[in-house]
């Protein structure tokens, strides 16, 4: 055994060599130790308003989809309406509305467009009417709401037409 220097492996002696170069090139210039203040002020900045944009996009989407969907239970409110018109008792011209809940308003016209007398097709025999009488008549019926659910606001409307062909009472 041999007193004195411990012998260490050559890459111990390597290694160490590298870690005293790199300690001795370590930046000193202003611009590589880091971002000032600033810059960091500034970064925040534009993030903020980035996440602003984001924000307000994301809230105009809701909005536009629960105006759609108020939109959709209008529509099918109005062709409920309009089936009840149509098909619930004889047609007579006038104007009928009322609430529907939920802050909508219905409002239906029936108007008598023309009328004629036709001969029916099919029928033979002595019970046969020689001739009835019909009427087409002009049916609207619109449903509307305000997007708020009250009185303010915009108020917005679906409207649907159709006509009506219906044998008159005698």
């Amino acid at each position: 055994m041999t007193r004195g220097r411990c012998s260490l492996p050559a890459s111990w002696h390597r290694l160490t060599r590298t870690i005293a170069r790199v300690r001795r090139t370590r930046p000193t210039s202003r611009d590589e130790q880091g971002f000032t203040l600033l810059e960091v002020m500034i970064a925040f900045i534009i993030a903020g308003l980035a996440l602003g944009v984001l924000f307000h996009s994301g809230l105009s989407s809701l909005q536009s989809i629960q105006t759609a969907a108020r939109y959709e239970e209008a529509l099918a409110r109005a062709r409920s309406r309009l089936a009840i018109a149509v098909h619930g008792a004889p047609m007579t011209p006038g104007d009928l509305e009322g609430d529907d809940g939920d802050g909508y308003h219905w409002h239906t016209r029936i108007a008598t467009e023309a009328s004629t007398n036709v001969r029916p097709y099919g029928m033979r025999g002595a019970g046969r009417p020689t001739w009835v009488s019909v009427g087409l008549y002009s049916i609207s019926v619109s449903v509307s709401w305000s997007d708020h659910g009250g009185r303010s606001g915009p108020r917005r409307e679906v409207r649907l037409d159709t006509q009506h062909v219906e044998s008159l009472a005698k």
